[in-house]
């Protein structure tokens, strides 16, 4: 499959699955600009995963807002030259949110999302990776950041199930 045709790659999956050292070791070997999710700019997810209930929708409001931001330019096509990989679908965003969210809190965060949603261009190519939950719970203890000590192998099971039900219905991409 030649890459170079591509002008925006997402690589995507659960937590632990090796999205952001893909999308690192594509955008070298491709010459591309690299668009990371940048979860430790997130001043609420340390309290997430302590009280998931409590912290989740200013912790799902930060990322939001993030990366509308960092989507922003992708809406500019004189803006958005050469290629780009990058770690995360902005589509697939909601999918944490109806994970974590209360149905009020859910209504209020999906009004907002709709408000804000920007006009970027669907990615040419998303490559979605999976993992077994076990797997994806190694990947995370391996890793070590501290505030993701408290991820269950359950939360990354109801992850890993929420992005198949996601992929299965998205038709924006083409999917590898």
């Amino acid at each position: 499959m030649p890459l170079a045709k591509y002008r925006h790659i997402v690589v995507e999956g659960p937590i632990g699955v090796g999205k952001t050292s893909l999308a690192r070791r594509l955008a070298e070997h491709l010459g591309a600009n690299l668009l990371l999710e940048l979860p430790e700019q997130n001043p609420f997810l340390p309290r997430f995963y302590q009280d998931m209930a409590r912290h989740a929708l200013p912790t799902q409001l930060f990322f939001l807002f993030q990366r509308i931001n960092q989507l922003r330019e992708l809406a500019q096509p004189d803006l958005f030259n050469g290629m780009t990989v990058g770690d995360f679908l902005f589509e697939k965003d909601p999918l944490f949110a109806r994970l974590t969210l209360s149905s009020d809190e859910w209504l209020l965060y999906r009004q907002i999302y709709d408000m804000l949603r920007p006009q970027a261009p669907p990615p040419d190519l998303v490559v979605y990776l999976q993992a077994d939950p076990e797997t994806l719970y190694a990947r995370v203890r391996r890793r070590g950041v501290d505030y993701e000590r408290p991820i269950t192998e359950e939360y990354l099971a109801l992850l890993a199930d929420s992005y198949s039900r996601f992929f299965y219905h998205y038709s924006d991409s083409p999917v590898l």
